[in-house]
């Protein structure tokens, strides 16, 4: 006689970038296990390889997640995580008072929100008339941003980083002309890039130092001052644990 088989509740969450609703279920054992062995296993390849399975797994409506944008992705995670493990992120916060006690901290899923900065702009106006429109990092980016724990050297870190900025332009234009990043190769894009001037890199910079991304504030208080901080968690790689 077959065994029962066990009925997974299914949930839904509206995208942060569109609000559309999208239903997921949680991790399975087997999909908790699967990404416990591929954190301990400290493979970057085994981590960014799990956690892309389990996404794709976990979601369950028609959505082509590999071109979500990366707080999506985000929060995506950090819902199906809350469904499948727990409704609160228990973390250990330094006091900001003395930087040196460590309190524990309670976060319930309901109090991380998504911060979108008032200066970030996904166009870059350069000069001569030439824009660039950026993208959002792919399900790729996301997940080695996330979970990579190889040591890289500086040469390695300034290669990457121009691949990554190359990765996210999606189209650059003029009044009379436009260029689709797909159109190109990444050699290509690189070029365009190092041909920049310092202030209009920065302007690329910024795009991504102002992406929107999860974040809690809250209060901690120091047992030993008795002082009250604030408290800043930014990041999904900051809730997941």
């Amino acid at each position: 006689m077959p065994l029962p088989k066990v009925v997974t509740p299914v949930f839904e969450v509206n995208l942060l970038s569109t609000g559309k609703p999208v239903r997921y279920r949680p991790f399975l054992v087997k999909e908790e296990k699967a990404l416990l062995i591929a954190l301990e296993s400290g493979s970057d390849k085994n981590i960014i390889s799990t956690v892309k399975d389990v996404l794709k797994a976990c979601v369950v409506s028609r959505v082509k997640i590999d071109t979500l944008p990366s707080f999506d992705l985000e929060y995506l995670f950090l819902n199906i995580r809350g469904k499948s493990v727990g409704e609160t992120v228990e973390l250990l916060v330094t006091c900001a008072d003395d930087e040196t006690v460590k309190v524990p901290l309670t976060i319930e899923m309901s109090e991380i929100g998504l911060d979108v900065p008032d200066d970030h702009n996904d166009t870059i106006q350069l000069d001569g008339g030439i824009s660039i429109k950026m993208k959002y990092p792919s399900m790729d980016e996301f997940l080695k941003n996330n979970f990579s724990v190889v040591e890289e050297t500086n040469k390695d870190l300034v290669e990457e980083a121009f691949k990554a900025v190359a990765k996210c332009i999606d189209t650059i234009y003029t009044e009379e002309e436009a260029w689709s990043a797909s159109d190109c190769t990444q050699t290509e894009l690189v070029k365009f890039i190092e041909q920049l001037s310092s202030s209009q890199f920065q302007q690329i910079e910024r795009f991504f130092n102002t992406m929107p991304k999860l974040k809690y504030e809250g209060k901690v208080t120091n047992p030993n001052t008795e002082v009250e901080t604030d408290v800043v968690v930014e990041g999904m790689a900051n809730f997941f644990g």
